[in-house]
């Protein structure tokens, strides 16, 4: 903030009024209460009082704490403080702001981001967004789905006296592009959560009563990781339309029932290998002959590993519907990407068979262990 000269043109003389920045009085509200409920006179916040404010708990919250203390390790957090670390966290450069998530992850604080560092900050974030009794985890555990999430990363650096290398800067942001969800709560981290923290969304699962929800490949978790890619209103309500155990395996049910409304559909797939895997369809799946769709389709994977490929720009072979073609060159069913016949995710008509290969639509790998 800073003070702004006004000229009376009445009478010629110079008055002074205070401009105080929006961002900076709500920081200074903010500060005033908390170093209060500290009880520091006013003049600091004290670890347990931020943590709780902002919903922070275990290691992610002491790193938090640490890094916007300028890691002086005085477990006193200043107005000063406190303005310096919001200006880099949310109002710095993408890659001020990237450097800085990269630091923050680093829960151990010795300037080496591996895997266990990864694994505690994302138990850390499951505990947050998922309750106990919302999580269906069954019998896994937060410490499943984090390994998960970590089974595509990419750990390349070298550090001296380390057996294991290390997560690079580099391999960071490339992951972080593979995992939205994870991005934004980490990059939110600063905003309470009762007021719709980024990244915190999960979208409410909805089937029929007579659907044992323990046959639903669509679990929770896999649900924040897919919404990640997708703007908040499109992460109210998911509804089940088709299960192959309920519905039976004909195509003609499954494209009538994921085609009779309109708007964007969610297609999962557990393969013969065990491998979960799908696509988001922005568009309503209607009989074409060749591709169609927009940029906002994308394919994922969720377990044994999970990523999420948005298109890349190189093509626009989005969509794939084909019915009741007897050319070989438009092969019957559904799929996402690639080229005719070698698809980033191809589901046959005859329900019995189907292909996933790389594709440079959306840059993605075979999504399951073989082709």
């Amino acid at each position: 903030a800073g003070d702004k000269a006004v000229q009376d043109e009445q009478n010629g003389q110079r008055s002074v009024t205070s401009c105080q920045s929006p961002l900076r009085f709500g920081l200074q509200s903010l500060f005033v209460s908390l170093a209060a409920q500290s009880q520091s006179d006013g003049k600091y916040i004290f670890p347990s009082v931020f943590k709780r404010y902002f919903g922070l708990h275990g290691p992610l919250g002491d790193r938090m704490f640490d890094l916007l203390s300028q890691q002086r390790q005085d477990q006193r957090l200043s107005f000063q403080d406190l303005v310096i670390a919001k200006g880099t966290y949310e109002k710095g450069t993408k890659d001020e702001i990237e450097e800085f998530i990269y630091q923050l992850v680093d829960v151990s604080g010795d300037g080496i981001l591996g895997r266990s560092d990864l694994e505690s900050v994302l138990i850390a974030m499951f505990e947050t967004i998922f309750s106990t009794k919302d999580a269906e985890l069954g019998p896994s555990s937060h410490k499943d789905v984090a390994d998960i999430f970590l089974n595509a990363a990419t750990f390349s650096k070298h550090d001296d006296g380390c057996s294991e290398k290390s997560m690079s800067f580099e391999d960071f942001r490339n992951r972080c592009t593979l995992l939205p969800s994870v991005k934004k709560f980490l990059g939110s981290l600063l905003i309470p959560p009762d007021a719709g923290r980024p990244g915190s969304q999960v979208p409410c699962l909805v089937h029929l009563e007579s659907v044992d929800s323990n046959m639903v490949l669509l679990r929770k978790e896999y649900a924040w990781h897919i919404g990640g890619a997708l703007s908040v209103q499109e992460l109210e309500e998911w509804k089940l339309l088709y299960h192959s155990a309920y519905n039976g395996l004909s195509f003609n049910t499954f494209l009538g029932s994921i085609s009779k409304d309109d708007g964007p559909t969610v297609l999962i797939i557990k393969d013969k290998e065990g491998y979960v895997y799908g696509g988001y369809a922005s568009q309503t799946w209607e009989r074409h002959g060749g591709f169609y769709g927009d940029m906002k389709s994308f394919l994922f994977q969720l377990y044994p590993k999970a990523s999420i490929f948005r298109p890349t720009g190189a093509n626009n072979n989005i969509q794939w519907c084909a019915v009741n073609f007897s050319s070989e060159d438009i092969p019957n069913g559904i799929g996402f990407g690639g080229r005719v016949n070698h698809l980033g995710l191809f589901l046959s008509a005859s329900f019995d068979q189907g292909h996933t290969f790389n594709c440079t639509t959306f840059c993605s790998p075979s999504l399951s262990k073989t082709s």
